[in-house]
C-alpha cells in the first residue's frame, strides 16, 4: 500500500464514478457550445494581484483562502480560487476585445483551490465549469446565461433547485447606498474583523453566514430602495426575459455572492438538499473588473457551477445519470489467437468501435467476467480451432446468443449490429 494519500480536503476521481464527473461537465457545457460560447483553458495559478485586485482584498478568499506561493524569481503566484478573473486577464491578453463580434463569449472547466476547512461539499481543491460574456452591457446577456445554466440543470434531471436573483446596483447609486449600509452597521455590536469589513466592503457583511450577526441585521437598509433608475429598469428587463423563457427565480434582496466585482445582476443557484452548503453556483454581472485589472472598460457577465456539488445534487435527488459503457466490444483471445485478435480488436477500433480485449493470458472464464464487468455489448470470443476455420465467436452479452462470423466479415458486422 503507497505510503502517500491525496492531500487534506482533496479528492481523487476514479472510473467508474469519474464517468458521472465527466457527464456533468458535459451537459452543463452543451447549452453553452450551442449558444455561441467558445471553450478557452487558463493556468492553474496566476499572479496573486489579479485576485487581490479583482475578487477584493477584504473578501475571505484573498485574506484566508488563497493557497499562494514565491517563485525562484520572488513571483508571488496562487491557485486559481476562481475562474472569472482568469478568463477576463486571458481575454484581454489576447486582445479579444480589439477584434470585433463584442461580446466574446466563452466557457471553461477546470480545478480551483481554496484553503477551507474541509466538509461535505466544500474542498479546497473543486471542479467548475463556467460561462463568461465580454464586452457588452446588455440585460439579454444576463438572462441568457441563466436560462442556459437552467437548461443544463434540467438537462441533468435536476428540480429541487432554486434560483436567487437581485441587482447590487452600479457605480452611480451603490455608494450612496453603501454610506446608508455603513452608517447602519456603526451602530451594531460587531466582531473586529467585521467592523473592519464593513469599512472595505459593507456589503460583504450582509453575506455573513453567523446567527448572531443575521439578528443585528434586522431592519438594516435595503439596496433594492435605493437602485437608481437605470438599474431598476436593468433588473426589470432581465426579470421579465427570464420570466418570458419560463424560468422560475426568486428575489433575494440580501444576495450579494462573495466577491466585490459584481454590478448590477447578481444570482445563485441553490438546491436545498444539500444542507448548509447550499449553493451549487451562481454569478452576475462585472462591469467594473476589466478596469479593476488595468484593462478597458468592458461590461461582462458570467457565472460558474460546481461539479463537485452538482453531483452531490443529484445524489440528493437520486438521480442515475445514463452512462453509456465505454467499451461495446470486448474481445477474448485463447490459445495462439491472441496476435490476430489483437489486430481484429485495432481495426475495430479504426472503424469507430469501442473495443478492448482480455490481458494476462486468463483463460475463458476469467475472460468472460472481465468481458460482462466492461459493459461491452457484445464479446468476440476466438480460439486456435476457430481461427483455422476463418471466423470468430459473437456473443450477444444481453441475449447470450452466440454465433460463427468470418474473420473478414466481423468489423461491419459489428458496426451494423451497434448502429
Amino acid at each position: 500500500m503507497s505510503t502517500f494519500k491525496a492531500p487534506k480536503g482533496t479528492y481523487d476521481l476514479i472510473p467508474p464514478f469519474s464517468a458521472k464527473y465527466l457527464a456533468v461537465r458535459d451537459a452543463i457545457s452543451a447549452p453553452l457550445r450551442k449558444a455561441g460560447y467558445g471553450y478557452i483553458e487558463t493556468p492553474g495559478f496566476e499572479d496573486v494581484n489579479l485576485f487581490a485586485r479583482g475578487v477584493g482584498e477584504s473578501t475571505d478568499i484573498v485574506t484566508k483562502e488563497m493557497f499562494t506561493l514565491t517563485t525562484k524569481g520572488g513571483t508571488n503566484l496562487a491557485l486559481r480560487p476562481e475562474g472569472t478573473a482568469s478568463v477576463l486577464r486571458a481575454a484581454l491578453e489576447a486582445s479579444l476585445h480589439k477584434q470585433g463580434n463584442l461580446p466574446a463569449k466563452l466557457w471553461y472547466s477546470g480545478s480551483y483551490y481554496r484553503y477551507e476547512r474541509p466538509q461535505k461539499g466544500r474542498y479546497r481543491h473543486f471542479s467548475q465549469v463556467g460561462a463568461e460574456a465580454i464586452g457588452a452591457e446588455d440585460p439579454a446577456l444576463d438572462a441568457e446565461l441563466i436560462i442556459l445554466a437552467d437548461q443544463a440543470y434540467r438537462t441533468l434531471g435536476l428540480s429541487n433547485f432554486r434560483i436567487l436573483l437581485n441587482s447590487l446596483g452600479d457605480k452611480e447609486c451603490r455608494p450612496v447606498y453603501r454610506e446608508a449600509l455603513q452608517t447602519f452597521l456603526r451602530g451594531l455590536d460587531l466582531d473586529e474583523e467585521t467592523v473592519r469589513r464593513a469599512e472595505i466592503n459593507p456589503l460583504r457583511v450582509l453575506d455573513d453566514k453567523r446567527t448572531d450577526v443575521q439578528k443585528q441585521l434586522v431592519g438594516a437598509p435595503v439596496l433594492r430602495d435605493y437602485l437608481c433608475d437605470a438599474c431598476k429598469a436593468y433588473h426589470e428587463e432581465v426579470r421579465e426575459l427570464i420570466t418570458a423563457a419560463g424560468v422560475a427565480f426568486e428575489d433575494d434582496e440580501k444576495l450579494v455572492r462573495g466577491l466585490d466585482y459584481y454590478t448590477r445582476t447578481t444570482f445563485e443557484f441553490v438546491h436545498d438538499g444539500l444542507g448548509a452548503q447550499s449553493a451549487v453556483g451562481g454569478g452576475g454581472r462585472y462591469d467594473g473588473l476589466s478596469e479593476m485589472i488595468g484593462g478597458p472598460a468592458l461590461p461582462s457577465v458570467g457565472w460558474a457551477l460546481g461539479v463537485d456539488r452538482t453531483v452531490l445534487a443529484l445524489e440528493a435527488e437520486g438521480i442515475e445519470l445514463d452512462i453509456p459503457a465505454t467499451t461495446a466490444v470486448f474481445a477474448v483471445a485463447l490459445g495462439e489467437s491472441k496476435p490476430k485478435v489483437f489486430g481484429l480488436v485495432t481495426e475495430l477500433r479504426k472503424a469507430g468501435v469501442a473495443a478492448d480485449m482480455s490481458y494476462g493470458g486468463k483463460g475463458l472464464k476469467g475472460a468472460m467476467k472481465d468481458a460482462n464487468r466492461s459493459g461491452a455489448r457484445f464479446a468476440i470470443v476466438a480460439g486456435d480451432r476457430d481461427l483455422a476455420e476463418g471466423v470468430v465467436q459473437v456473443k450477444d452479452m444481453e441475449s447470450g446468443e452466440q454465433g460463427p462470423v468470418p474473420l473478414a466479415e466481423v468489423v461491419d458486422v459489428l458496426r451494423a449490429k451497434l448502429a
